[in-house]
Order: structure tokens, then sequence, then C-alpha cells
């Protein structure tokens, strides 16, 4: 089956609460058939424990209709993942969640039930860094060292979530946003969707929109970045 996926840049938008600018989305891909979601708490925001995590995304979760149960408190979560019906993976550290995705074995079969069995998938921000083949174009700091950069690879593309344009009136001389993903692009061919607080990506049977609130950028090897507003298509970067 085609992978069926929600990737969101960030999981609470300025004047709403948490997971509500996406949560007509969310509602929308898992449907009436889907009664559990399975959420992994591993990227722990703030260094909260994975109780409370977990906690904040149940309270919001079941308020949609669905009932969340979260993968920490498995004994054997790679099973939790074959036996789920859909998976949210939370943001928070990008190298603190990919390190834990490894030591729990969970690369693979999260990667089995995605792109084989067509198992929804929602992530925001770090949850969406993970989806992408590494974590190259997380903002965050490596404050774990996971075993290397390679990521789940549900997507054949990067993605920089909050992503914030240059300011031309600011004073400050350290790199942008926009000189850190052209920098990446000097090594690497891989092709890199910045995505603006309030925008996501809904990808479903072979075809990739842009929605939310806010444009995104493309970035591409040897090309000058281009604006896509929503809601547009953009299923080319799924080849």
């Amino acid at each position: 089956m085609p992978p069926c996926l929600l990737l969101v840049s960030n999981s609470t938008q300025h004047g709403s609460g948490y997971l509500d600018h996406c949560a007509d989305e969310i509602v929308d891909l898992l449907g009436p058939s889907t009664e559990r979601v399975l959420f992994i708490p591993y990227a722990r925001p703030g260094g909260i424990s994975h109780d409370e995590y977990a906690a904040k995304a149940r309270e919001r979760i079941e308020q949609m209709g669905y009932q969340l149960d979260s993968v920490h408190t498995s004994e054997q979560p790679a099973m939790a993942v074959k036996e789920a019906e859909a998976i949210f993976i939370g943001g928070g550290n990008t190298f603190v969640l990919l390190d834990e995705l490894y030591k729990n074995e969970l690369i693979e079969p999260i990667r089995r039930k995605v792109l084989e069995e067509g198992l929804p998938y929602i992530g925001t921000s770090a949850g969406s860094n993970v989806a992408t083949p590494s974590l190259m174009t997380t903002n965050d700091m490596p404050i774990r060292q996971p075993p290397g950069f390679a990521a789940l690879g549900l997507v054949p593309f990067q993605i920089n979530p909050h992503y914030l344009d240059p300011d031309p009136g600011s004073q400050h001389q350290g790199e942008t946003r926009e000189r850190r993903l052209k920098e990446y692009l000097v090594f690497n061919d891989t092709p890199v969707i910045a995505l603006r607080e309030g925008s996501m990506l809904r990808i479903e049977d072979q075809k990739m929109w842009l929605k939310g609130t806010t444009a995104a950028r493309v970035f591409r090897k040897g090309r000058e970045p281009e604006e896509f507003q929503p809601v547009c298509g953009l299923d080319w970067l799924l080849s």
C-alpha cells in the first residue's frame, strides 16, 4: 500500500493550542476506521518525561475521538509498532529521538509498517524530521549521539521545520537558515522542503499536497529557493 503521512512543521501554532491548527488534517488522515494511535514520545521537548509528554498528547488525541497508547510503556516496543493502527511521533530534539528509535530497534519496524502496509504516520517538528532520509537538516543541537544520521526514510526529500526567513533589517552576523540549507546542498543532492510554522505536507495515494496557512520554500542543488503557496501539489518531490 502507498504510504499515508502528515508531516507538520510545528505542533503548536501561535494563538492556538496543542495540535489545534492541524487537528482537522489528523482526523481526515486517520478516518473513522482508526481507533487507537501509538505515540512515540522519545524527542522529549524541554526535557519533560515520557509520561508527561504522552499525557499531553493523549488529552488532545482523545478530543479528536481516538485512544492513544505510548510506546514507552510497552515492554516490547517493536511489537507495539507491529500492532499499531497509526503512529504519531511528536516534536522535541531530533538527535534524542533518533537515538531512542535506534536503541529500541524501531527504525525497520516503522519503515515496514508505513511503506509496505500503508500505516498512517503523523509527525510534528522532530517527528517530521525523522521521516526523511537523514537528520542533517534539523535545527536541533546534537545533545545525544545516535549511531548515525540515517533516519526513517519514509520520504525521499529532507525537511527543515520552523523555517525562518532572513531578516533584511537584522544586524545579526551569524548564518541564516537559508545559508545553512544552501551549505547542506553543497555536499548533498537531496532537496529540502523548508516548512514555515503553520505549514504541513499531506501524502497519500502517491500524491503530496502542501497544506496549512503559510508558504513553504523548496531548496534544490544549483537553484535558487522556490516559494510554494498552500494548497498546491508537490508530487514531483516524491520521485
